[in-house]
C-alpha cells in the first residue's frame, strides 16, 4: 500500500510547495493538512477501487465523529439521544448513509469475486478474499466475515487510523524542529532512497505551543 501512501503525501507536498513566497519559505498551519493527508491516504487504502466513494465515507466519517464529540461535551440529559432533534437526525441519517455506502461496495466486490475476477489489494479487498476463503474451506457460511463485520472493520479502521496518524505526524514534525541533528540525518537517510523529493527545513522558532 505504499504506493498510496506515496500518491496522498505527493499530492500535499505539491501544495504546500504552492504556497512558497519568492523568499523561498512561509509558514503554514500543518494541522488540517495532515488530517486530510490521514483521510486521504485511508480512502486509497480501504477502498483503492472506489476511491471518490470512499473518500465521500470518510468525510461523512469526520462530520459524525464532531457530532459525538458535541454530544459529549453536552449536558447529559437521560434519554435525549433517543429524541428526534436535529443533531440526532443527522448523526443517524450519516450512519445509514455510510453504512450503505459500504454495503453497496461490498456488494460489487462480492458479485466481482462469484464472478472469478481477482480482488483488490485493499483492506476491504483483504477482508473479502480472506472471509470468502475461510468459507470456501469450511464449506459454510457460519465461518469467515459476515457482511455487518466487514462493514464495522472499515469504520473502525477509520477512527482508529485518522487520529492517531495524523498526531503521530505533527509531533514528528515537531520532534524533528527541536532535533536539527535528527532532521539532517533522517534527510540525508531518504535522500539516498529517494529522488525528485521535496525536503522541508523545520525550524523550531516556528513552532507554537
Amino acid at each position: 500500500m505504499i504506493p498510496s501512501f506515496t500518491t496522498s503525501a505527493s499530492q500535499m507536498m505539491s501544495k504546500w510547495g504552492e504556497l512558497v513566497s519568492p523568499k523561498g519559505s512561509f509558514e503554514l498551519d500543518v494541522w488540517h493538512h495532515l488530517q486530510t493527508l490521514a483521510s486521504d491516504a485511508i480512502s486509497r487504502t480501504a477502498f483503492r477501487s472506489d476511491y471518490e466513494e470512499g473518500k465521500r465515507i470518510v468525510e461523512l466519517q469526520r462530520e459524525l465523529a464532531e457530532h459525538c464529540v458535541q454530544a459529549l461535551a453536552s449536558v447529559f440529559i437521560p434519554g435525549l439521544r433517543f429524541l428526534p432533534t436535529k443533531r440526532n437526525r443527522r448523526r443517524r441519517q450519516i450512519a445509514k448513509d455510510v453504512e450503505d455506502s459500504i454495503r453497496e461496495i461490498i456488494s460489487f466486490r462480492m458479485n466481482s469475486i462469484r464472478a472469478g475476477e481477482a480482488c483488490e489489494d485493499d483492506l476491504l479487498g483483504i477482508l473479502l478474499e480472506s472471509s470468502s476463503q475461510e468459507i470456501n474451506n469450511h464449506e459454510s457460511k457460519d465461518f469467515g466475515m459476515s457482511i455487518e463485520e466487514v462493514i464495522d472493520e472499515c469504520k473502525q479502521f477509520y477512527f482508529a487510523g485518522k487520529e492517531t496518524t495524523s498526531a503521530l505526524l505533527v509531533w514528528t514534525m515537531i520532534l524533528l524542529s527541536r532535533y536539527p541533528d535528527r532532521q539532517a540525518g533522517a534527510r540525508d537517510c531518504w535522500r539516498n532512497c529517494l529522488v525528485n523529493c521535496v525536503f522541508v527545513q523545520l525550524d523550531k522558532s516556528s513552532i507554537q505551543d
